[in-house]
């Protein structure tokens, strides 16, 4: 099929989907990417239907790891039977299952042994988008980039990149490949939200737009903090990752609902509440929206039933002022947070 309607440049739809290119590459992804961490579901059949659903609604674009010790990929390698070619897989690699030390890492014995276990669990003969989880400290670099340049030459992996590395070790990353004609990074994966600008603004951002590389963001509803469903002040709904003591994943320092939910953040929420009512949209939705605001980056949206990925698909169809949005980035100044914080 066709791009047959050109939306600005690097943006076309089709059948009620938008698609970017990714990064500097040729590749049409969907505008938002499916999570497929399934924290919140255990049984199969309703993590395919979840996965059918977004297909159905013109999503090409899946995201997943070794998340669930394997469950996570064997779900998107059971869903994508029959439709493989129409889809564009991004998984992730720092450890293997396995128990020696040898099983964790980015070197060269673990990365090798990892990319096979993916492959068969997606049921697939390649992996279009391979990112590094996390920086390994105790791997050298050129290792690392050595044997996925290997996984590129065998057919095993289309394109590289990697998640949670810094601006300086990416540029390090950029310049090995660089002098050694090893393939390089064409895409990174980050946090991105309205309570955590300060990871991907102020380096990262420009780093990206300055090579051309694709910008993936994970916890765009900040674990749920900016669906609406949480307020200061007020117990967090009970069965929410947030009702169950600490966790990680939204900032350092930042493990319970207390602590987290700071008088700013809040402020967020209600002005994601207050924008939300007058275009009929939920706060989660206007989150989204904000985030699909700003070119070339690619919101990860996490679903645990096809109505959860009803609601934040449904973003695509709202846009931002050019007022809202200037509210939302006031309100979500990452000063002002650090302020209240």
């Amino acid at each position: 099929k066709n791009f047959i309607h050109l939306l600005k440049p690097g943006i076309f739809k089709e059948n009620g989907m938008e698609y970017q290119n990714l990064g500097r590459t040729g590749i049409k992804v969907s505008r938002v990417c499916l999570g497929t961490a399934f924290r919140g579901q255990q049984e199969e059949n309703i993590c395919i239907d979840v996965i059918d659903q977004a297909i159905d609604l013109g999503c090409n674009f899946i995201d997943t790891a070794l998340y669930g010790e394997g469950r996570s990929e064997t779900f998107v390698g059971k869903a994508l039977a029959g439709k493989r070619d129409d889809i564009v897989i991004c998984t992730k690699v720092m450890g293997s299952i396995g128990n020696s030390p040898n099983h964790t890492g980015l070197s060269r014995l673990n990365l090798m042994r990892a990319v096979e276990d993916s492959l068969r669990r997606l049921q697939t003969d390649h992996i279009d988008l391979y990112l590094l989880h996390a920086f390994d400290v105790q791997t050298p670099l050129e290792e690392t980039l050595c044997a996925l340049n290997d996984m590129v030459r065998q057919g095993k992996v289309r394109y590289i990149g990697c998640s949670n590395f810094r601006a300086w070790k990416i540029m390090e990353a950029l310049w090995i490949s660089d002098v050694r004609n090893l393939e390089a990074f064409i895409c990174i994966q980050n946090q991105y939200n309205l309570i955590n600008r300060h990871e991907l603004e102020p380096d990262l951002m420009p780093l990206c737009s300055e090579l051309g590389l694709g910008i993936m963001t994970y916890s765009p509803l900040a674990i749920g903090l900016l669906s609406g469903l949480f307020r200061r002040g007020q117990k967090p709904p009970a069965n929410t990752p947030w009702s169950k003591g600490e966790l990680q994943g939204l900032s350092p320092g930042k493990y319970n609902f207390e602590d987290a939910m700071t008088e700013q953040v809040d402020r967020i929420v209600q002005t994601l509440i207050s924008i939300g009512k007058k275009h009929n949209k939920t706060p989660a939705q206007v989150a989204i929206a904000w985030i699909l605001d700003h070119e070339n980056v690619t919101p990860i949206l996490g679903a645990d039933l096809p109505e959860h990925v009803d609601e934040v698909f449904g973003a695509l169809d709202y846009k931002l002022d050019s007022d809202e949005r200037a509210v939302l980035d006031k309100v979500s100044n990452p000063e002002e947070i650090r302020k209240y914080a």
